[in-house]
């Protein structure tokens, strides 16, 4: 073999060691690209959840007053209660999915916890659309002493609740102040399932 030979013979392998190089360097670029792409994407969509998400956990609240519905409701312990006969002191009525859900028991657990409700001569009333065996279960488990008030859906209808929660037939997490007169002054829908006790008393006595 000629050294003319052997050297042309180098060149060609460089080029080619070249060109395969130049390749595995335009895959790895194009694959960074897709990657890059994919995860912009990704964040998209994970922005966009959380916006959404945000957006729908927002209050949802209306000061338009009106002549609250009455209604006498069957109640946990057996007894029954009729709005009209509470005229003459406030009364906030808790509008929430009841059984299954524990941040609503737990909503009024801590109601009951502050005197500051009593100390201002308000009641406050939770409803539910449960049998009193499902509501009296999660009561007893989670250490909640009010009585729960048993709607067949016609008051949370009323009351525009039904379907304002995660479940399309049963209510949110919804507060409606009464007034000592019988008018409806408020309503607050919270779809974050949570409403500080301290922040509803004064959301309450804001509107008195």
């Amino acid at each position: 073999m000629t050294s003319g030979t052997a050297t042309r013979r180098l060149a060609e392998r460089q080029q080619m060691l070249d060109e395969i190089r130049h390749a595995q360097e335009a895959v790895a670029k194009r694959r960074h690209r897709i990657s890059l792409a994919a995860w912009g994407a990704a964040l998209v969509i994970v922005v966009t959840l959380v916006a959404a998400a945000l957006i729908s956990s927002r209050p949802v609240m209306s000061s338009e007053a009106r002549v609250a519905p009455d209604f006498t409701l069957p109640t946990s312990s057996g007894q029954t209660v009729t709005l009209s006969s509470l005229r003459g002191s406030p009364v906030v009525l808790y509008f929430n999915e009841g059984a299954g859900c524990d941040s609503c028991l737990m909503q009024m657990a801590e109601i009951e916890k502050d005197p500051a409700f009593a100390e201002a001569g308000i009641t406050v009333l939770p409803i539910v659309m449960n049998t009193a065996e499902q509501i009296n279960a999660e009561r007893a488990r989670l250490g909640v002493t009010a009585d729960f008030l048993l709607d067949d859906g016609t008051v949370s209808e009323q009351y525009g609740t039904l379907g304002t929660g995660m479940h399309e037939g049963l209510p949110g997490h919804g507060f409606i102040l009464i007034d000592a007169e019988g008018v409806q002054q408020w309503y607050g829908n919270y779809p974050s399932m949570w409403l500080a006790p301290q922040d509803l008393l004064k959301e309450v006595q804001s509107r008195l």
